[in-house]
């Protein structure tokens, strides 16, 4: 995507916008519930994808929740950027409803794969998952529109190992929404494709 493009992006990305705000409403819940400046242990616990609790309890909104938990400013930060990059040109190519039926769930298959292999008493949260699904779509698609799959599963490959051996990081939530990215980028990829020969590709969709 050219710069022309990517501008004309990120003014339409309202859906992105949207997500973002709801990011920033959440983390300043969660410093209320901090009583601070900083999230603090009871947010997290609150409101972040304790596994315990989803197996034992049952607390099956927090494979929801967690999606939109951001652990400090910084965390917030970067995921924002990345959210509005990519996201952005994500929407405009697939459509406010498909971009979010994607970005939900990729976040949840990465959270849901977190709990079935991770320790019971692990906490996180985060937009990671939901992003890598963001990603790992675009990277399909383009896979897709240039015929060349094997090249853009590489590239999924290299974004994963790069990205997920950090420390703090939940690798596996990452790779859960990659997963998920790939899957639809696949099934969205013959969908632009069409829109494209059929010269719709910034026709409003949703």
């Amino acid at each position: 995507m050219g710069t022309g493009e990517l501008v004309k992006a990120v003014k339409h990305a309202w859906m992105t916008y949207t997500i973002a705000l709801i990011n920033f409403a959440v983390f300043g819940y969660e410093l209320y519930l901090s009583g601070s400046l900083t999230v603090k242990d009871p947010a997290l616990l609150r409101l972040g994808l304790l596994n315990f609790c989803v197996t034992e309890c049952h607390e099956y909104w927090r494979l929801v929740s967690a999606i939109f938990v951001h652990l400090s400013w910084i965390h917030l930060a970067m995921n924002t950027f990345f959210l509005i990059y990519l996201g952005s040109q994500l929407e405009v190519f697939v459509g406010r409803l498909r971009y979010l039926v994607l970005y939900l769930t990729a976040g949840i298959f990465g959270n849901v794969l977190s709990v079935a292999l991770m320790d019971p008493f692990v906490l996180s949260g985060g937009a990671s998952g939901a992003l890598f699904g963001v990603a790992g779509a675009l990277i399909m698609i383009e896979g897709v529109l240039k015929r060349n799959i094997q090249n853009a599963l590489a590239n999924a490959v290299f974004l994963f190992l790069i990205n997920s051996w950090m420390p703090h990081v939940n690798a596996i939530a990452h790779l859960g929404g990659l997963i998920v990215g790939i899957a639809f980028g696949y099934i969205y990829g013959q969908y632009v494709k069409e829109r494209m020969a059929r010269m719709l590709y910034w026709d409003e969709v949703y």
